[in-house]
């Protein structure tokens, strides 16, 4: 790049835009113009933080959740300096509790505010409550077009985008997906839930972390009908134990590049260290990145068709809390698991008729609910997300999706590549977006050493 960057563009204002746009201030020059677009006017917390469910838990222990690598205690200063408070006894949060995702939005929305102060912010940091809608490269830059139509000229854009609302069940007739008010396809947009009666027996599509958050707030307004609940295998989330000893059974030369190598040298470990398998698991993250990217293309997809749904549940935990709860409705039976194929939805008068394929099973089995929610999880193909933005970037050539269709293709330094292979000059991202080539980011850990490298890499452009 020729030119000096004076004008850095974030287009999304959640936790990985947020992040990257404290750590931009940190280590751009005085004089570097930063813009952080966000859709939704929540600036620090997108989806994942927004929910004012106090029962929604982080499923991370505070102690690994600061916001910066050489400040390990910073999240845990913040809750104790904002009074934050934990269980019965009403004590300090510690570094091995689980604190509502709520709260850990606030906390980057303070860190966003302060700052902005800190560092100049008013003058170099500009929030931009808008949607961007598409990218254009200019004459030595970039102009971004928002919603409205007012463009912003810039050096550098950085796709922050976060999550996609799940993609409808793959059904041969789409006619009640596409119509009816009795299918809510996005769980996490506000008011999703309004119009379920309390007593109506309800389909929850997916049995992971989103089919969790949904029937706690569910069971939290009050809702006493049966919750259904279908996935492919049927599989949920295991639970947190803590405290785990930090084990090292593994060395950067141990793993093979198959995922059915990897199985099998997972579960040798777990035997031979006679340790709890969270333990396990639990070292392999520094670890992860790398064996992702020692995999060929046909060794990822062997791992997400038959490996993933297992990974899942075992690496992505549940809070002690949260799984009691999950736990004692499944006793209860206002909790059912299904492992099986959806087939068909058809509306009636009155209600919803669902059949599907038990797994292992012939035949069909029925079940007759009020609503069904799509919780199966991110949409993550980017050649089938109809935003404006990505379509626009898709269609120029300036993006492509994985080959995973895990999201859009990046460099190890977060470059888009473009559809000729070639890595793209002045569009970066960072976050869920980036998946496809480092598999492990969406925890707040790996998140925040992307945004840390990336604005240190961007600060290199800067004016000196």
């Amino acid at each position: 790049m020729q030119n000096m960057t004076s004008a850095i563009a974030v287009i999304g204002g959640g936790f990985s835009g947020s992040l990257l746009a404290v750590h931009l201030l940190h280590s751009t020059h005085p004089s570097t113009r930063i813009y952080l677009i966000e859709r939704n006017e929540r600036f620090g917390r997108g989806l994942a933080y927004s929910t004012g469910n106090p029962a929604h838990l982080l499923n991370v222990p505070a102690g690994k959740m600061s916001a910066f690598q050489d400040q390990p205690d910073h999240f845990l200063d913040w809750l104790a300096s904002h009074g934050d408070a934990q269980g019965p006894s009403r004590r300090p949060a510690g570094a091995s509790d689980f604190v509502p995702r709520g709260t850990f939005g606030s906390y980057i929305q303070d860190l966003l505010g302060q700052h902005m102060w800190q560092h100049e912010g008013p003058q170099r940091l500009y929030l931009v409550p808008d949607e961007a809608a598409d990218i254009r490269s200019e004459d030595n830059g970039l102009t971004i077009t928002l919603a409205c139509g007012r463009p912003i000229r810039t050096d550098i854009a950085v796709l922050a985008i976060g999550n996609f609302p799940p993609e409808a069940p793959p059904l041969a007739d789409r006619t009640f997906i596409e119509t009816s008010p009795r299918y809510h396809g996005d769980p996490w947009r506000l008011g999703t839930l309004d119009t379920i009666d309390p007593l109506d027996p309800v389909l929850l599509i997916g049995t992971g972390l989103t089919m969790v958050d949904t029937a706690i707030s569910l069971w939290d307004r009050g809702h006493a009908g049966r919750i259904h609940a279908i996935s492919r295998r049927g599989l949920r989330p295991h639970r947190h134990v803590l405290p785990l000893p930090a084990i090292t059974p593994f060395k950067a030369e141990d793993f093979p590049p198959s995922a059915l190598g990897l199985l099998r040298l997972i579960r040798q470990t777990v035997e031979r260290t006679d340790q709890d398998w969270r333990a396990v698991i639990d070292a392999l993250r520094p670890f992860t990145q790398q064996i992702w990217q020692s995999l060929d293309t046909r060794e990822r997809r062997k791992f997400l068709r038959h490996l993933r749904p297992w990974w899942d549940i075992h690496r992505h935990r549940l809070a002690p809390r949260v799984a009691d709860r999950i736990e004692n409705a499944l006793r209860e039976e206002k909790l059912c698991l299904h492992a099986g194929r959806l087939r068909t939805m058809t509306e009636t008068e009155t209600a919803v008729q669902i059949e599907f394929t038990p797994r292992g099973g012939q035949g069909l089995r029925r079940l007759e609910v009020g609503h069904v929610v799509n919780c199966s999880g991110p949409a993550c193909d980017f050649n089938r997300i109809r935003q404006p933005l990505i379509r626009g970037l898709l269609e120029q050539g300036v993006a492509r999706a994985d080959t995973a269709r895990l999201g859009l293709e990046v460099t190890a330094d977060l470059r888009l590549i473009g559809r000729d292979g070639l890595a793209a000059e002045r569009l970066y991202a960072v976050g869920p977006v980036t998946k496809g080539r480092f598999w492990e980011i969406t925890a707040v850990p790996d998140i925040r050493r992307q945004c840390e490298f990336l604005a240190s890499r961007l600060a290199a452009l800067t004016p000196a």
